[in-house]
């Protein structure tokens, strides 16, 4: 296995639409993952993102959304590799979608074991944050990562 890739799942009890909107909106954003961003993710469109935790504004490319089923976007990555990030919404029943993130790649080495774990546990939160959000309007990161400033 030369290359590593991320993938996370999770099944939200809301209407794909709905989640797709709490995905590109940083209005929606905002009250379960990012501190703000600069617009919606949109093809093409270049944003920027802040998180709570840290002081930084990571770039964002939007690389193609296809609402309500599709959202994909570029960001920085270990040694400013730009890594695709790709959500795909399955709609499994009015009020039930499969949130499934994928992320990828980097060489199969220390640097990328690093990323993998690190990443993958970042998704992890992603969707348990919307989840949470979405379902009962809590916002799961607040607060969460305060031990990590700097």
């Amino acid at each position: 296995m030369n290359t590593l890739d991320i993938k996370a799942k999770i099944q939200v009890q809301k209407p794909v639409e709905t989640v797709f909107e709490a995905i590109v909106d940083p209005r929606h954003m905002s009250g379960y993952f990012i501190a703000g961003g600069s617009g919606r993710i949109e093809e093409g469109k270049e944003l920027n993102w802040t998180f709570p935790e840290f002081d930084i504004n990571v770039p964002v490319l939007g690389a193609r959304t296809e609402s309500p089923s599709f959202v994909s976007f570029y960001w920085d990555a270990e040694n400013g590799k730009k890594c695709l990030v790709t959500m795909t919404l399955e709609a499994k029943g009015p009020n039930d979608t499969l949130v499934t993130v994928t992320e990828g790649s980097m060489e199969n080495n220390e640097a990328g074991l690093k990323w993998l774990k690190g990443n993958t546990e970042g998704w992890a939160n992603f969707l348990a944050c919307l989840k949470a959000y979405l379902e009962y309007g809590i916002n799961l990161r607040k607060g969460a990562f305060d031990f990590m400033r700097k």
